[in-house]
């Protein structure tokens, strides 16, 4: 059954709302309003707008990133569609105005201003899945300032978060190969920040997930079948996997590494039979447990038993296991925590506004000036992809006058809110699909894990 087809849990036979691409309306995962999602000079900014009539000029703000974390070669666009839901659900209802109110975070004015906030602008981006380089405009929000500056701070956390992990999953994906990778972090990070892992690893290349509320929310393939307390409950390691193979069929994966692993696979075979689906190894040296377990099996008459390894891997493991008779990676810990770059350090900066309030007045450049690496490029940017003859990436180009006639069909901005509505909802698959095109284009060398810039160079024009 797909899940968006799953009726109300609580019996009311009618199917849950949908939402960003399979998503769900009201789990325990959600929250009712992103709307405190925000720091609080936020409001203090939006309350001397309001007070001296520069509220309602029209801004453009943009997402980007001013380099790539230490030796990756590209980022990942991870997130959009959680930003999406976001936008939709930030609403200042009763209680969040009566909290700053109590704690006076603004005026009075200010509060009645927020009380029927809803973002009625444009928001452009790259798509889902989508790579990007330094200096990418991975999202512009437009309409007033009042409107947009309030979305900077859930906007960032979102992408921030999301794309780091997409893009830890997608140098996963690429040194695992043609072998299926499961998202297993749920233990090591924050209960929601989990679902929303498993959600961007998805994007990234994982198959399947071990949390459920992912599966739940995001229609993600779940897996699972035992650990090592399962083993320890029972007198004996036989007796333990002669209960699951019992419970859960012949094509289970048997746990084998609790006590002896030559041990517990002759058990596995002797109670599953040659039809024992897998063996899951989440500890020691993998590469020559792997060879060994592989021989064990295949004397044993069980050639078409997979293996699967666990244990604290990351893109050089995975790497590293490339030569060894692996089937799949369970991944924990490094993925959830962007294999060493939990963050993107992508910014939300104001770029362009009007002169006045006037709907009708021209959009004027803005940009930081600063030292240290913080400055930026003013003006309303487009973006697009320069390929060489063999429809290989060569240059992100980046300008804000006339877009080139050579790239008028290469740009990557996408119209994804217009006039407060969202009008790019897509499902997660499409994202996922395409990142593969995506990083399939790139040159060869984006795949090597060893250290260096980005695979292609940022040029403005």
């Amino acid at each position: 059954m797909n899940p968006a087809d799953r009726q109300d849990t609580k019996g009311r036979g009618a199917p849950l709302p949908q939402k960003g691409g399979g998503g769900r309306v009201g789990l325990p995962v959600d929250v009712p309003s992103t709307a405190l999602f925000t720091d609080h000079y936020e409001l203090t900014m939006l309350q001397a707008a309001l007070a001296n009539g520069t509220a309602d000029r029209r801004s453009v703000f943009e997402v980007f990133t001013r380099r790539l974390p230490e030796g990756r070669r590209y980022g990942v666009v991870g997130g959009t569609g959680r930003v999406l839901d976001a936008v939709e659900n930030f609403r200042f209802d009763t209680a969040v105005l009566e909290f700053l109110r109590e704690r006076a975070v603004v005026d009075m004015r200010t509060l009645d201003w927020l009380s029927s906030y809803r973002f009625s602008g444009d928001i452009w981006g790259y798509p889902e899945g989508e790579v990007y380089f330094p200096g990418s405009p991975v999202l512009r929000v437009e309409g007033s300032f009042a409107e947009c500056v309030l979305l900077e701070t859930v906007i960032l956390s979102i992408l921030n978060h999301d794309s780091a992990i997409a893009a830890a999953a997608s140098r996963m994906a690429s040194a695992a190969g043609d072998r299926p990778l499961i998202e297993m972090g749920a233990r090591r990070t924050h209960e929601l920040a989990a679902v929303a892992a498993s959600r961007a690893a998805y994007v990234g290349g994982f198959s399947s997930t071990s949390d459920l509320a992912a599966g739940f929310r995001y229609g993600i393939p779940t897996v699972g079948t035992s650990a090592h307390a399962f083993t320890l409950l029972h007198d004996s390691e036989r007796d333990a996997f002669t209960a699951q193979v019992a419970s859960l069929g012949r094509g289970t994966t048997l746990l084998v590494d609790t006590y002896d692993v030559a041990e517990a696979v002759r058990a596995a075979v002797d109670i599953a039979g040659p039809e024992l689906g897998a063996v899951r190894i989440d500890s020691g040296d993998l590469l020559l447990v792997a060879h060994r377990v592989r021989q064990q099996l295949d004397e044993l008459g069980a050639t078409g038993t997979r293996i699967v390894v666990t244990s604290d891997l990351d893109e050089y493991a995975i790497a590293s296991l490339a030569a060894a008779p692996v089937d799949a990676y369970g991944v924990g810990t490094q993925l959830v925590t962007g294999s060493g770059h939990p963050t993107c350090s992508m910014v939300y900066k104001l770029v362009a506004r009007a002169e006045s309030a006037d709907p009708k007045a021209p959009l004027v450049p803005v940009a930081k000036k600063a030292t240290g690496g913080k400055t930026s490029i003013g003006g309303r940017k487009w973006a697009a992809r320069r390929r060489d003859a063999d429809g290989v990436a060569e240059a992100e180009v980046i300008g804000t006058g006339p877009v080139p006639a050579a790239l008028a069909g290469r740009q990557l901005l996408v119209h994804l809110v217009k006039d407060g509505e969202v009008v790019a909802r897509e499902p997660l698959e499409a994202a996922r699909n395409r990142h593969l095109e995506a990083r399939g284009r790139l040159p060869l060398s984006a795949t090597q894990l060893s250290r260096g810039e980005a695979v292609i160079p940022t040029e403005y024009v």
